[in-house]
């Protein structure tokens, strides 16, 4: 271990990040990487909190044996099952004898499944016990759901530190510091983290919400997710997103074009609808969803107050690129905002239908304007309805 780098008093990081990735859960690209956080607590007992992925193994235990200089290992927090965190679980068992691990009752079982572990011989807690480490004591606060149903997160009541396994983590490797900048997480960080969140958490608005309030209700100082970079300054911020994330309200009020395009003439009339938006200085981005990853879509959709769907029509259905996109937004319980519709077909148009069928299926979504329906191409009669739905959604805007 080069360096001890602590989180808080006793409490010190030995997680390591892997730049070689390109796929985090083999399906989210992941270009700067993905950090695999684990933490140490040095006390009259020593705890350690999770382990990390395969990619990380041997910088993992460079810097456990690094950061125990000598001592032994007492318990092992388990929040948080899932490979990418347990991997090296039988490795610490059988390394250093004498460690108990200290996890829920499905988290047991599900080590079980996974590794042959035995649950009996685990220290079961749930929700609101404690453990004490000496001057430290833990407090446990089951989050089922956040994402997986085994989930806990542990709250130290002497430094004020949640270790909060999955949530409030990110995507991206750290480059050097490991602590989250306030003053840089709206320009360089908020891109990764909501990625991250609307992918992996999403779909469990309600359960985030439950867990939420019981952060609300501590006297936090820290926060030491499993993944990205560690807060003990400014985290209010990033509080604030994730109430607004789980509950599915939007970020920003702005449009969001999504245009699934096979030769460039429905993309046509998503650009000319965007040029209208701009000229009412609405903020409007657009995505083509053939180019542009599904966890990226996903993200912009949470992001924004407005949605324009723009698809071809594909073998009597909705063009593929786009079909995926609505079912994404289905599986993760996608709600509340505000949406408009372009078709296009070059002798029968469907895929306004289907898309309408779709959304309109979520829950507190409205529709804005008519849907614009093209043959084909743009003609004259597409501009007119183009224009129409501008003037349709620029209304919202002027509300």
């Amino acid at each position: 271990m080069i360096n001890e780098i602590y989180v808080a008093e006793d409490i010190c990081y030995i997680g390591a990040g892997d730049r070689k990735a390109s796929l985090f859960e083999n399906i989210y690209p992941i270009d700067s990487g993905v950090t695999y956080n684990s933490y140490l607590l040095k006390d009259e007992k020593t705890v350690l909190f999770d382990t990390v992925d395969r990619a990380v193994e041997e910088a993992f235990f460079e810097n456990l044996y690094g950061a125990l200089g000598g001592r032994g290992l007492d318990y092992l927090v388990v929040h948080h099952v899932e490979p990418d965190h347990s991997f090296c679980i039988m490795r610490v068992l059988k390394e250093f004898s004498g460690v108990k691990v200290v996890t829920s009752r499905k988290a047991a079982q599900l080590l079980s499944e996974y590794f042959g572990f035995s649950a009996e011989d685990a220290l079961i807690v749930k929700d609101g016990d404690t453990l004490s480490c000496g001057k430290h004591t833990l407090r446990f606060i089951a989050a089922p759901m956040v994402h997986w149903p085994e989930v806990t997160m542990s709250y130290d009541e002497t430094t004020g530190t949640l270790f909060s396994a999955d949530a409030f983590g990110s995507f991206g490797a750290v480059n050097g510091n490991i602590f989250a900048d306030p003053n840089k997480f709206e320009t360089e960080e908020l891109y990764e983290a909501r990625r991250y969140y609307t992918n992996i958490v999403g779909k469990y608005g309600v359960q985030v919400q439950n867990v939420l309030k019981r952060v609300k209700e501590l006297s936090v100082k820290a926060v030491c997710p499993l993944h990205g970079r560690v807060w003990r300054e400014g985290f209010g911020a990033f509080l604030e997103k994730y109430l607004l994330w789980s509950s599915y309200q939007p970020e920003e009020r702005g449009v969001c074009i999504f245009c699934g395009s096979i030769y460039g003439h429905t993309m046509r009339a998503a650009e000319l609808l965007a040029n209208l938006l701009a000229e009412y200085r609405i903020p409007v981005v657009l995505y083509d969803t053939s180019k542009t990853d599904g966890s990226y879509l996903l993200s912009e959709a949470f992001r924004y107050s407005h949605l324009v769907f723009a698809a071809a029509t594909y073998n009597a259905g909705i063009f593929t690129s786009m079909e995926r996109l609505l079912s994404e937004l289905k599986t993760h319980n996608f709600q509340n905002r505000k949406y408009s519709i372009i078709e296009n077909g070059s002798w029968a148009p469907q895929s306004g239908k289907l898309m309408e069928e779709t959304l309109s299926s979520l829950k507190g979504m409205l529709k804005c304007g008519d849907t614009v329906s093209m043959l084909a191409s743009v003609k004259e009669d597409t501009k007119a309805q183009l224009k129409a739905l501008a003037q349709s959604i620029a209304a919202e805007f002027a509300e």
